[in-house]
């Protein structure tokens, strides 16, 4: 173990952020933690590393352990040398090697016959080679250009870029440390696509452990074998990529219910043979022996998932024309640096596209100069009854900051009632007599919740969408999916989250050499032309053929491609085991509903005053009642057993 929890429980405040959970992290982990916004996933990395103390129970971490830690407080961090001293910066004992070279090198040019000297510059030199020191500056440009620096970028001031490129920076640094476990607490949202793409390809040769806190579910599918959800102030630990999370989970709710509804069967039976023999002299004392086993029995807790529903139909008032909007010949630059050079493009109604691309190329740009918010060389020519909506970070101005959250969404002119108005902001994380806040005491992440939640309730036909995703965890991302796939209207959004795109994109716009390129299909159907074209272009370039015109883009059929993913490694025996335990639980299931339903039958015969006349039927039913609650306890201990044989089998794999 590398580090980990034994029995921690942790309150912030009179919040109980966990309670009584034992993890423990192995080499070689890839983790997921995962919860709803506000359940604590940050606030137990800082436990682990120490920056919280638990109120009961041990960090236990080991000393030869080594962590990085990358967290938004680090943006509080400022200094004007150059991004790649800062990168460099990782390797702590190299620089001290380097300037102790440099230092015992002068000497030796004053005197070369000192052997003491001599001793210590080439054990200096052996260290250095031993460390890898002569390659710190190569490996420092290929992390930050890994991350989109360019070369013009590494000799830049870290103190000139802003928050999100700053933290690139320490991610590189954090990188290039090589720690035993990398904490990282959502290091997608500063990341545009390409460079979470190698940050991907990176931590997955990466040696050591990762904890990552993301609400991304395609990055956590292609990163992690385990999930840790924290959950109920519990933490719950599944062995699998996020996909295998989900399906798992269901399995195990399923059974913990069902555990539950027989516990409450078993309960409820035994409290109506309390109540119908406490007062029968012959029986008093058997119910008292019930009473008190019932007294001490461990409740099985009911399952009710903690989450929103989305239940909004969504209708327009007038239906646009066939061409929304055209871009006829635009061009756009900022000064020296050129977004768009005379190039064209349309949106149709029924598209819904994702525009995509690495950081600076102008995804956020083009998206303004379709609202009308941002000047350009060129001509946009809007369709007939086309009524749009623009969701950004500056919609937040636009906020009233006296009314609150309810009152903001009803000014929209929706007609939706102020139920489904309340369910709308329950899936935005809004919830109780949250809706009753007043815009101004809203942080920033909570407006902007507000506003897109406006955007999407309006009445328009036609959305732009800037990052909506941003402040949303993983459910309320899969609500705002849903929604924009019952949609009925149009729309163009900005995203970095790949599995939010392949979710609601029919079609991809990138900007390539400052043109809009349109590729007519889902994400991953742009995805595997990608890779079809990157082969065949090595392939080319094998051959040396250099005169061939690219494949043009292929317009591909309106359907989401399957999911690519790698399934975990499965233990075959262990697995066999589970089948049978499983088809086991499942026998004593049924076995156990019959068991119950003759008990049943004889504690109703029991109840019949007919059956009190006749003294030896009646002692008969009394007989065959206790044979049937025998038989009925034994298969519930069975079944119970089983149940815990298969969730520990489900532990083991």
């Amino acid at each position: 173990m590398l580090i980990g929890f034994q029995n921690v429980t942790f309150e912030f405040g009179a919040r109980v952020i966990v309670e009584d959970a034992t993890w423990h992290i192995q080499p070689g982990d890839r983790i997921g933690l995962i919860g709803y916004n506000g359940t604590g996933k940050s606030t137990l990395l800082k436990v682990l590393v120490g920056e919280y103390t638990p109120s009961k129970g041990t960090v236990e971490k080991s000393k030869e352990t080594t962590i990085g830690y990358l967290h938004q407080d680090l943006l509080s961090f400022d200094t004007n040398d150059n991004i790649t001293e800062v990168a460099l910066s990782a390797f702590e004992r190299v620089r001290e090697l380097e300037k102790e070279i440099e230092q015992l090198g002068h000497a030796l040019e004053k005197d070369s016959e000192n052997e003491e000297l001599l001793i210590r510059y080439t054990d200096a030199l052996h260290e250095l080679d031993v460390l890898d020191g002569y390659n710190i500056h190569r490996k420092a440009e290929e992390v930050l250009h890994g991350l989109g620096f360019s070369n013009e970028d590494l000799v830049r001031p870290y103190k000139e870029f802003s928050g999100g490129w700053r933290m690139r920076v320490l991610l590189a640094k954090m990188i290039l440390q090589q720690p035993d476990v990398l904490l990282m607490d959502e290091p997608t949202n500063h990341l545009d696509l390409p460079s979470i793409e190698w940050l991907e390809k990176y931590l997955l040769h990466y040696k050591g452990s990762v904890v990552i806190v993301s609400h991304d579910k395609f990055f956590l599918n292609r990163m992690v074998n385990k999930i840790v959800e924290l959950y109920q102030q519990q933490l719950h630990i599944y062995s699998g990529d996020y996909e295998f999370y989900e399906q798992e989970k269901m399995i195990r709710i399923d059974m913990q219910q069902k555990a539950y509804e027989n516990q409450q069967d078993y309960i409820r039976q035994q409290e109506r043979f309390i109540e119908r023999f406490k007062a029968k002299a012959s029986k008093a004392a058997q119910a008292q022996s019930v009473q008190k086993r019932l007294d001490k029995i461990e409740k099985i807790e009911d399952v009710k998932l903690e989450r929103p529903d989305l239940r909004i139909n969504f209708q327009l008032d007038k239906v646009p024309g066939k061409i929304l909007v055209h871009l006829k010949d635009v061009s756009k630059s900022f000064g020296k640096l050129n977004i768009v050079d005379h190039t064209s493009a349309e949106i149709e109604r029924g598209d819904k596209i994702a525009l995509i691309g690495a950081n600076g190329k102008g995804k956020s740009t083009v998206l303004r100069m379709i609202a009308g918010t941002e000047k350009f060389d060129g001509e946009r020519v809007w369709g007939h009854n086309v009524e749009e909506s623009f969701y950004a970070q500056h919609q937040l101005e636009a906020l009233t900051l006296n009314n609150n959250l309810l009152e903001e969404l009803q000014q929209c002119g929706s007609k939706k009632t102020d139920v489904e108005l309340r369910a709308l902001l329950g899936a935005f994380l809004f919830s109780g007599d949250d809706v009753d806040k007043k815009i101004k005491v809203l942080s920033g992440g909570e407006k902007a919740r507000v506003a897109l939640a406006k955007t999407i309730v309006s009445k328009a036909n036609f959305l732009l969408l800037d990052e909506p995703t941003n402040h949303l965890d993983m459910h309320s991302v899969e609500l705002l999916a849903e929604a924009l796939n019952k949609y009925e209207g149009s729309y163009i959004l900005v995203s970095h989250d790949r599995y939010f795109i392949s979710k609601t994109a029919n079609k991809i716009w990138e900007i390539v050499d400052h043109q809009i390129k349109e590729f007519k299909g889902t994400y991953q159907e742009w995805v595997d032309w990608n890779e079809r074209m990157a082969r065949i272009n090595a392939e080319k370039q094998k051959q040396g053929i250099t005169d061939s015109k690219p494949e043009p883009a292929p317009v591909a059929k309106p359907v989401v491609a399957e999911k690519q993913t790698t399934p975990a490694p499965i233990n075959r025996e262990l697995q066999k085991e589970l089948q049978k335990e499983q088809r086991r639980l499942t026998n004593l299931e049924t076995q156990l509903t019959k068991a119950k339903e003759e008990e049943s039958r004889f504690e109703q015969a029991l109840g019949d005053p007919d059956n009190y006349a006749d003294k030896g039927k009646f002692v008969q039913i009394e007989a065959d009642y206790t044979k049937a609650k025998k038989e009925r306890e034994r298969l519930e201990k069975e079944y119970e057993t089983a149940f815990e044989k298969v969730l520990e089998l489900e532990s083991q794999l």
